[in-house]
């Protein structure tokens, strides 16, 4: 018996967990009369300074009053106690304690003592705090924020987030990013970005993500690896801008530097790039031709109908070529009332065939205010050893002859 009463009494001594055992004396306070080291260590006190007070001289300003009324009751009832509060040690500090009371009844079931084991959580409440802190800050964030787990899970998204991709955040949670696909980016994309994840590296890219509507939206997103203490992948963050005003912009301003405004044809400046491009590439093989193209007496029609039915008349002529060609060829708009046509893998024939096409649909078709207009059209095919300007300058010279032989012709240009 003594040697077991010498174990137990080890066991409080000598626990972890900070333990105290004070009186059932209500009207004494319930004063201490045994506390462990670690007890004193937690609260500062000795257990000199400690013996015979009550705990209450742990108690401070920021002590929840609601657990001590609590804890009150339970002593004046023998009842078990648990509870959370700010405490404060000898030497002001505060310090966060989880703690739990048991009532100890003699053999007549006198209540005589109650034991309290006690922990300071004051770093995890600490760690909690700033957790919850980083949610907050993750939530309020301006960008769209996801956090998922290795499995791919998200486990996180904040509001910018729902708001960007239309899902409440209650719909996002627990499923995987394969939501957002839109299907715009192939399985080669993917790849990568897996590759890239598996091997602890960051992967930056523009994605095209799909809306609960089932619209799209570009985002620039930037996904990277989370590792614990030992270096292991446990979760990924991703971060994004929605950025599809941008990416309208940009196409808006590709498509200004390379279209005309009026008609929609590829502009001068592209069509003299695509012109070279297509010298250089240029084969026995694979040969091309320039078609130039002029509506005849064209200020004419500006001087009497005035410059709102001339745009009328190019913009018609302009539509009539984009139906006229192939595919493969470029109709550009190279100025005025003149236009020029790229025929791409196109022989002599084939290439005087669409001219003519294009001729006959331009005096064919009948505007309501102006009537009807004609073109001329000068055709010239590129010759080996030719630069840029000597075929455009040979079919312009056919364009001419067309003019002064009447007008509303196709001329063919001398071979080289």
């Amino acid at each position: 018996m003594t040697s077991q009463l010498a174990l137990f009494q080890a066991a409080v001594m000598q626990s972890w967990n900070a333990i105290v055992i004070t009186a059932a004396d209500r009207a004494a306070g319930y004063p201490v009369q045994i506390a462990n080291s670690a007890f004193c260590t937690m609260t500062g006190y000795t257990m000199d300074e400690l013996r015979g007070r009550s705990l209450k001289l742990l108690q401070g300003p920021e002590t929840d009053a609601e657990v001590i009324d609590r804890l009150r009751a339970c002593l004046r009832e023998g009842r078990f106690f648990e509870g959370t509060a700010i405490n404060y040690r000898k030497d002001g500090t505060r310090y966060v304690v989880q703690w739990n009371i048991t009532p100890i009844r003699d053999e007549g079931g006198v209540l005589t003592h109650f034991v309290s084991v006690q922990q300071d959580i004051s770093d995890r409440v600490h760690a909690q705090r700033e957790t919850r802190l980083l949610a907050r800050a993750l939530d309020a964030a301006s960008d769209p924020i996801l956090v998922t787990d290795t499995q791919r899970r998200i486990v996180f998204a904040n509001t910018a987030f729902a708001e960007v991709s239309g899902y409440p955040v209650s719909e996002i949670v627990g499923k995987t990013p394969a939501l957002f696909r839109s299907g715009k980016q192939g399985d080669a994309f993917y790849a990568q970005l897996q590759a890239s994840l598996e091997n602890g590296r960051d992967f930056r890219a523009t994605f095209v993500n799909k809306r609960r509507d089932g619209s799209l939206y570009h985002a620039e997103q930037s996904i990277s690896p989370i590792t614990d203490e030992l270096g292991r992948i446990t979760h990924y963050v991703c971060v994004g801008k929605d950025i599809s005003e941008r990416v309208v912009m940009e196409k808006a301003l590709r498509v200004a530097a390379t279209q005309d405004a009026l008609t929609g044809l590829y502009n001068r400046g592209h069509g003299e790039r695509l012109l070279d491009e297509a010298v250089r590439r240029r084969t026995v093989e694979r040969p091309f031709s320039v078609v130039v193209c002029d509506i005849d007496h064209f200020k004419a029609v500006n001087d009497r109908f005035g410059h709102p039915a001339g745009d009328r008349v190019i913009e018609n002529v302009a539509h009539i070529l984009r139906q006229s060609i192939r595919s493969s060829d470029a109709a550009i708009r190279w100025g005025g009332e003149e236009f020029v046509i790229l025929l791409d893998d196109c022989p002599m024939e084939v290439a005087l065939m669409l001219a003519e096409r294009i001729r006959a649909r331009v005096q064919d078709h009948v505007d309501e205010e102006v009537g009807k207009v004609t073109a001329s059209l000068g055709l010239a095919m590129h010759a080996h050893g030719e630069s840029a300007s000597q075929v455009f300058e040979r079919a312009d010279a056919a364009l001419y002859e067309a003019k002064r032989g009447g007008r509303n012709r196709v001329v063919v240009a001398p071979s080289r």
